[in-house]
């Protein structure tokens, strides 16, 4: 072996990071002395560290503001401390590397482990060593499938590498390959990888572990995006096209392609593996409204399909949990993840209607009279009779502290000379007027450093629901089973059920807001508003102003001045190059074949 190999494998194994939710044992501490390829897969710990490292790169939705960072760059939500290249018209070449490479280094590390696990005699050693290795290879197939699929969600069309990992004398002067012939290897790959994985993994020390109900739900999403109409007989890209001329992203729609995103989503639901989670009481707003609360904490056993054991919810106090809560909980708090006016609205009235209509009850002015669970005498009206959902998801001026709070303290108050307002710190309060509330468990203490650790949802059995609707909306408009997957998820929030007799655009404008409603925050939004191809719609703009209330003023809850609908930033206007990221110039630079997404 080369030295610079030597080297590469050390500089790995140093750097091998952990997966949560494995056996014990799985991520024990890698001997120093181990310095080659063929040691690594002469020992099982090795081995079993390095396919550690291959889950590694399964990313974290609550890893944010600072890695996961795909809602700071939509109309839900802003990043107090970041500017995004996204959001201010900056994004360049030069700096959009580190998912590219984060990705495709993963990718390599997979084909690595397929190519030399089956040399492992310590496993093989074992009663059950086969099967063992098998499904260690189910769960480095998928993996890599699945890298894949998150280079194409932000990239387009990528460049697949083939099954042998390579080395350094390996000629990499390979072009894009087009979206389907990307989306046909992810799926056939992901259908390889079944044959070798597990139903399911009953043993609770495994969570996050692959097995095929996982694998199942990926090829939905992926099937989904296949569907839509950023790739599916999409006209605008014509443009996107390789050096040789072939083009990247199919102009001629395939409505069959909805067919298979709907089987696919179906026949996850068909293997009765998930529910709904729901609470019980005898208040039925009490009811959904915990059901969406504890959601994240509780029902992730129930409802929760691709889960990752390890994840940035509390990170030590550092993560998503103190940068959302308000300045006024108990310890330090940053207070700035602000959630847009655009968002704010879109949430129903209690009674299911949209603040817009006139029968709705929605009132943009006054205060209420008496104080309630969710929210304290003279909150604004514009914060009354909302849906469950908007309780559990939204902090707003008048709401509950969503953690445990400071003596003395009940309330947050974003108003200008407020607890939590902007006069009261340099720039941990939100730029908005409102922060996430969501996933933010009660008991948190920010003092005392009490989290409540869980596995963070990538896929959930309600993603599952809508991503059938959808489909099915899109093949078989009228099809009952729309209403029949649409309605539990509404209902489960508190909703009425929609009746039957909606258009398919009806129905579509439905979904599109259900999935923007229940999967608020989860980094679902980015990717939807562009495949849809509704980034650049007066209802769903990624650019230009976006809202919130006036930061500037306001002295107390009931002060009319605060609550004025203002600009909270004006981000750069709409491209079309935004709908994927560039590929890095140092790829562009050492792969002459690498076309550049046009705009870029």
């Amino acid at each position: 072996m080369k030295v610079m190999h030597k080297v590469f494998y050390v500089t790995l194994i140093l750097s091998l990071s952990y997966l949560q939710g494995c056996r014990k044992g799985f991520l024990d501490t890698v001997p120093d002395n181990i310095t080659t390829l063929e040691d690594v897969f002469n020992s099982r710990a090795m081995s079993e560290q390095w396919l550690a490292r291959i889950y590694s790169a399964v990313p974290d939705p609550w890893q944010t503001p600072y890695t996961t960072q795909w809602d700071g760059m939509t109309d839900d939500m802003d990043y107090t401390w970041i500017s995004l290249a996204m959001n201010n018209g900056a994004l360049v070449p030069d700096n959009t590397a580190g998912y590219w490479q984060g990705y495709y280094q993963a990718i390599r590390y997979a084909a690595i482990f397929l190519a030399n696990i089956d040399k492992n005699k310590e496993i093989l050693n074992q009663s059950n060593g086969a099967q063992i290795i098998k499904q260690y290879k189910g769960e480095a197939r998928f993996l890599r499938a699945y890298y894949y699929f998150q280079l194409m969600k932000i990239y387009g069309p990528v460049v697949l590498m083939g099954e042998e990992a390579g080395d350094v004398n390996t000629p990499y002067q390979l072009p894009r390959n087009t979206w389907s012939e990307c989306v046909d290897y992810v799926i056939s790959e992901i259908e390889k990888a079944k044959l070798d994985l597990p139903d399911s993994h009953t043993d609770p020390t495994l969570t996050g572990r692959i097995d095929k109900g996982i694998a199942m739900a990926v090829q939905s999403q992926v099937l989904l995006y296949d569907a839509s109409p950023l790739f599916n007989g999409n006209q605008e890209l014509n443009d996107f096209r390789n050096f040789d001329g072939k083009q990247l992203i199919n102009n001629q729609y395939d409505a069959n392609k909805w067919k298979k995103a709907a089987d696919a989503a179906k026949a996850v639901i068909d293997l009765n593996r998930w529910s709904l989670y729901k609470v019980s009481d005898a208040d039925p707003f009490r009811a959904a409204f915990l059901s969406v609360r504890d959601l994240y904490w509780n029902g992730w056993q129930t409802e929760g399909i691709f889960l990752r054991s390890a994840n940035a919810i509390n990170d030590g106090g550092a993560g998503w949990s103190r940068h959302c809560a308000p300045r006024n909980a108990n310890g330090t708090a940053w207070n700035g993840m602000g959630v847009f006016q655009e968002l704010v609205d879109k949430y129903r009235m209690a009674n299911g209607k949209d603040i817009y209509d006139p029968t709705s009850g929605y009132k943009e002015t006054g205060f209420a009279a008496a104080a309630t669970t969710y929210y304290a005498a003279n909150t604004s009206n514009m914060y009354v009779g909302r849906e469950p959902r908007f309780y559990a998801h939204i902090t707003f001026t008048g709401s509950p502290i969503p953690v445990i709070a400071q003596s003395g303290q009940s309330i947050v108050e974003f108003f200008y000379t407020g607890n939590s307002g902007k006069r009261g710190a340099a720039r941990d309060w939100p730029k908005t007027g409102y922060t996430a509330r969501k996933n933010l468990h009660p008991s948190t203490n920010f003092a005392t450093s009490s989290f409540v650790n869980r596995p963070a949802m990538l896929i959930r059995l309600a993603e599952i629901y809508l991503n059938y609707a959808e489909a099915l909306n899109e093949f078989q408009p009228g099809n009952p089973n729309i209403l029949v997957y649409l309605n539990a998820v509404r209902e489960r929030a508190g909703l009425q059920p929609l009746a039957a007799g909606l258009s398919q655009s009806e129905m579509r404008e439905q979904i599109h807001l259900e999935r923007r409603l229940e999967l608020s925050f989860e980094q679902h939004r980015y990717f939807d508003v562009r495949r849809w191809k509704k980034a650049n719609t007066s209802s769903d703009k990624q650019g230009g102003p976006l809202f919130g209330m006036n930061m500037d003023k306001g002295s107390a809850i009931n002060d009319p001045s605060f609550y004025q609908r203002t600009v909270a930033v004006t981000r750069a206007q709409w491209s079309r190059k935004n709908y994927f990221w560039p590929a890095p110039q140092s790829e562009i630079d050492r792969n002459k074949m690498l076309v550049q997404f046009p705009g870029y």
